[in-house]
């Protein structure tokens, strides 16, 4: 049986939780452009509420021990979408300019001829981030596995051998 979802259903913010808050809102803020909409500064219920001035996108949690691990169960990544592949360019050089390491060589589309992509790199606790649009307006390469993440394939394969 099918239960039909309501169409007004939509993502309202995010919670992230964060090795030091106060890091992981200055990171967000920057590349992001967002403020500070509410904190708490009291000890054991540290957070930050960002967003814009129409409304709250991110609630960071200042409760984790330890940085995000992608290979257990839970978020892929997190993507933000833009209007304009210049807006993309622009966090791109934002991203250059604060020394933050892109998982790929600059704007990748989201498969071979597709008119969607972005950029992909990670928070300061390891959350995979991404920033695209949905018109690309020129062609750009699908991406192929990160590095670090060829590597470690090659490394198991090596091992199983």
């Amino acid at each position: 049986m099918r239960t039909q979802a309501k169409s007004n259903i939509r993502t309202g913010h995010v919670g992230i939780n964060v090795i030091d808050v106060d890091r992981s809102a200055q990171f967000y803020t920057k590349v992001f452009g967002f403020e500070v909409l509410r904190e708490s500064k009291e000890d054991g219920k540290r957070y930050v509420f960002i967003g814009d001035d129409q409304r709250l996108v991110l609630t960071l949690w200042q409760q984790a021990g330890a940085q995000f691990d992608a290979g257990i169960a839970g978020l892929h990544h997190l993507s933000f979408e833009v209007d304009s592949i210049d807006e993309v360019k622009e966090a791109e050089s934002r991203l250059r300019s604060m020394n933050v390491p892109l998982l790929y060589d600059g704007i990748v589309a989201h498969s071979e001829a597709a008119a969607s992509g972005g950029i992909f790199f990670t928070d300061p606790d390891g959350v995979r981030l991404e920033i695209f649009t949905s018109e690309l307006g020129e062609s750009h390469p699908a991406p192929v596995l990160p590095l670090i993440n060829r590597t470690a394939q090659t490394q198991t394969k090596r091992n199983s051998e």
